[in-house]
């Protein structure tokens, strides 16, 4: 498991042996929801990069949740918990997540492996609004990464000639 914190530069790279061994770690951190401004918190396993380049994500996607205010802190917690719990009962697909604390809403992606696999997308997401506890009208957004880079690269300022 890879943290990233909002301070620049900060990473740690650790992987619990049992989930007591996470929560006493993790009783110790900042909640995104006491974080102010633009903050993200990626919760990667060990050897993935939380970009969409590397080569575990690159033929993935992700689910992404936008939330309320208030509600970030619980729901990143829940998430992590069956992240290691290994609730999504879909093998190695799963590579990471992430929240991200903005302005007026915070969003939750979880990102996995393989886009092409619908059964497997579907599982994802079907456990996250379980495990979220989510309203049935939760609108809920699967982005493959290609689509991504490819809406990454579009809102480039052009640097050509006339």
């Amino acid at each position: 498991m890879e943290i990233k914190t909002a301070a620049p530069g900060a990473k740690l790279t650790w992987w619990p042996e049992v989930v007591e061994q996470f929560w006493r770690f993790y009783s110790h951190m900042i909640r995104p929801g006491d974080l102010t401004g633009h903050s993200d918190f990626h919760l990667f396993k060990e050897g993935i990069k939380p970009m969409w380049e590397d080569d575990a994500n690159k033929m993935g996607g992700k689910w992404i949740i936008r939330l309320r205010k208030g509600l970030a802190s619980r729901c990143w917690e829940n998430l992590i918990l069956a992240m290691l719990g290994e609730q999504f009962m879909v093998g190695e697909e799963i590579c990471g997540a992430v929240v991200s604390v903005r302005f007026q809403e915070d969003i939750i992606s979880i990102w996995n492996k393989t886009a092409s696999d619908q059964a497997t997308t579907a599982r994802i997401r079907d456990t996250l609004r379980r495990v979220l506890n989510l309203p049935p009208n939760t609108i809920m957004e699967y982005k493959t990464h290609t689509d991504s880079i490819k809406y990454s690269l579009g809102r480039l300022p052009w640097s050509g000639e006339c």
